[in-house]
Parts: structure tokens; sequence; C-alpha cells
């Protein structure tokens, strides 16, 4: 898809411009080859226990994983092709992984499609016997995902942005309540469901279906997801739920839900927050309860973490309770009480950036040199994002009297040169940096 975009790109691109495209498509198609060798490659499974190995055994630098640990603190792994290369803090403790656990949510969503229990990620809640308001009838599966359900606020479904535990409450005890019609520790360890992956410790659920585990058992089913549902020799959740949900679904152009007060006309209570709280960062990377590495609409011209790669994946939940996981690089980070920082989108210096950089780096992951975004089409606008070398506003070199960067379009024997600009971090205008 990428590169029949490009090719129609360089239709009406400059010579230049072309021998870049020819030099990034050989990176694109090292990556995919890279994707490739990865997808065949063996991949390893725990049995009772994690098998572990020396990170050199695999190719990553053992220094850069003690970075990470260090930097994150809490307790931790890190999982390279199946095998556990890097621990630290106690691997057996169980602990409540907050909104970390409304991914495990969907996944058990998508088993109950896949047993004929939900139609599909568009059926109506309304059918599971909630007596919605008039306003929250048309609200599905998909949109609770996506965080636009409006449930407790006052926009319809689908039509504004909030990060809203009380539509999660709806969410976990629709499933649970409703579609299970049991207590989330006997669903989720069902031997046909996650009981497949052999936890060690256990899961527990709290009274509100947050997920209570280890760090070794949460990274089972962080693998589960590295892996898109296959778990040894089994296919335990069909790939086609990853292939299809495990990607935005909440669209850049989704507005903010207005100030309000919460209507928890249901009287279900929150999963833990507010019906508008946390991050307003959502549309453009979040979905069903998975954030990814896209530009967003608070962040446009921008991945949400640029240092790393474009597939990178998160779970994020409160005090530090995040994972995350790169299928290109076949890696999965875990950490609990740990160091994360914030959602920043496109903010380099954000902790959470930082952290994932490590985590490439420590694979060998080298970012591609210019970032393309926006719609190749007539009349659309596109960005070409070039990483240079770190300035500051009032520094030397100065990035306004020292450094140019032109950009020259050409067709049919007419020029039109585009300069670019400097905005220090990528998003001056709302975090007021002064250096990128």
């Amino acid at each position: 898809m990428r590169a029949e975009r490009i090719r129609r790109l360089c239709d009406h691109a400059t010579p230049a411009f072309r021998r870049w495209v020819a030099v990034s498509q050989l990176v694109v198609l090292g990556a995919g080859l890279f994707l490739s060798a990865a997808a065949c490659a063996d991949v390893a499974f725990p049995g009772a226990a994690w098998e572990e190995r020396d990170p050199a055994q695999l190719g990553l630098a053992a220094a850069t994983l003690d970075k990470l640990a260090e930097r994150l603190g809490g307790r931790g792994c890190v999982v390279k092709d199946g095998y556990v290369v890097k621990t630290w803090g106690n691997q057996s403790e169980k602990g409540d992984w907050f909104s970390s656990a409304k991914p495990v949510l969907s996944t058990l969503l998508f088993f109950a499609i896949h047993e004929g229990l939900v139609e599909s990620v568009d059926q109506l809640i309304a059918d599971f016997g909630w007596d919605l308001s008039p306003k929250d009838r048309a609200m599905t599966f998909r949109h609770l995902g996506s965080m636009s359900s409006g449930y407790a606020r006052p926009e319809p479904p689908g039509a504004a942005w909030a990060y809203n535990d009380f539509a999660i409450q709806l969410y976990q005890k629709t499933l649970f309540d409703k579609v299970f019609a049991a207590r989330g520790k006997e669903v989720a360890e069902a031997a046909h469901r996650l009981g497949a992956l052999g936890l060690q410790d256990g899961l527990d659920f709290t009274g509100r279906h947050r997920l209570k585990a280890s760090v070794r058992d949460f990274a089972r089913i962080v693998w589960f997801w590295t892996q898109k549902g296959r778990w040894g020799d089994q296919q335990v959740l069909p790939q086609r739920y990853f292939d299809e949900y495990m990607r935005p679904q909440a669209p850049k152009d989704l507005p903010q839900t207005v100030p309000a007060e919460t209507d928890d006309y249901l009287g279900i209570d929150s999963y833990g927050g507010g019906s508008d709280h946390f991050s307003d960062a959502g549309p453009g990377v979040y979905g069903f309860n998975w954030w990814f590495n896209d530009t967003g609409r608070l962040h446009p011209h921008a991945l949400t973490w640029p240092d790393a790669p474009r597939d990178t994946v998160m779970s994020l939940g409160a005090r530090g309770n995040s994972t995350a996981f790169i299928p290109s690089l076949n890696v999965a980070l875990v950490c609990a009480d740990g160091d994360w920082g914030e959602v920043r989108g496109g903010d380099r210096t954000a902790k959470m950036n930082s952290a994932l950089k490590l985590l490439a780096e420590a694979c060998g992951y080298q970012p591609e040199p210019v970032l393309v975004t926006g719609v190749l089409k007539k009349w659309h606008p596109v960005t070409l994002s070039f990483e240079g070398r770190e300035m500051s506003e009032a520094g030397e070199p100065n990035p306004f009297t020292d450094a140019r960067l032109n950009v020259a379009f050409s067709r049919t024997g007419r020029t039109v040169l585009v300069p670019g600009y400097y905005t220090a971090d990528g998003n001056a205008l709302e975090s007021g940096g002064e250096t990128g």
C-alpha cells in the first residue's frame, strides 16, 4: 500500500526526490524482508516457565537493556523471540495492571465473537439488555473499545473522543455479566482462552474486573498479542482479529468531548477514573484499548513515539503499569510500577519515547531517514519529516541563521521551491519547546 502511494507521489516529483524514494523503497523493502524473516523464524513459547537467554545470543545489546531497566525501575522483563533476555524486580508478585487490563477486555471480546456469543464488534450494546438512553442506542462494542461511545457524556456514539472509565465499566459489565455470565478469572483462564498460555501464577480480577497478574504472566499475554493469537503450534484466537483490529479505531479528526458533568444514568460506577480524564491524545492512535505509533489529532506530523518503530503497540496503565511490543522486532516489554511518564505524542524528550527508543536500540533498530505523512492524493497536504541534528532557538549553530531545508517540486519544466521551517520539538505551539 505504501509503495503504491509513493509511486503515485513520484509522478509529480523531482529527480532528486525520486532518487530519495528509491533509497527509501530499499529501506521499506528491507523492513518488509525483515518482517517476513521474523514471521518465518522459529519463535519460542514458554512451558511451565519462561526460558532465558543471554541478550548477546539473540543479537541484543545487554548494556542498553540495563539502561532500560534502570530508566523504568519497578519490576519488569523483556522478551525476544520468545525468550526472556532481561528481568528486574520480583517476577512473581501480583499487582493491579489498571488500564493495561483494557486490551485484555478487547481480547476477551474477540474470543466471544469467535465462540459465537457476540455477532461482531459492531453489535449494539442495547442487544444485551441495557436500558440505554435514546442518544446511546446506536452504541457498539467498537465504540466502547475506541473511547467514542458517548456513555455518560453529552455526545452520541462516534461523535467525540473521551477517555472514559464509565464507558469501560459498561464494557466490562457487558462482557462478564451479560455475554459470558461468569466472573473474570473463570472467563479468562478457560483452557480454550488465556488458560492455553500456561500461566504460572494465575490471574485475579478486582471487583471492577481490572486484571491482577504477575509480570511473568502478563508477559505471556503480551507475547500472545505479539504473535497475533498463536501459542506454540496452536492458533488459539484467529489471526484476523489482530490483523483487523490491532490498529487505530478512533479517527484522527474526532473532536474532544465538550466539558460536562458525568451522567452515569445506568448507575454502574467507574472502572477507576472519570468519564473524560487521563489523555485527550487518542484520536488517530487508539483502538480496542491499545495505543499505536501513528500520527494523531494532536501531533499530525509526528508519530506518537518518534524514536520507536512504526508498528510499536502499547497498553497503558496508571501508576506505571504498562507494556509495549514491536512485532517487526519480535520483542516485548512488560513493566509494573515503572516510571513510564505520560502520553506526549511526538515529543522526543518524553520518558515513554525514551524507554521505547532504548528497547528498539537494544534490538539494533535504526529509524527511517524520512517520515512521509498525509493523504497522497491531489490537493491533500503531504509532510516529509527529516531527522536533523539537535538544535536550539538560541544555540550555535542557529536553526534560523545557520541551517536551511528546501524541497524542490518539479513538473513539465516548472519548479516550486518549498522552504522547511524549524519548530523545536515538532510541537512548539502546544509545548512551548525551544529545542529539538
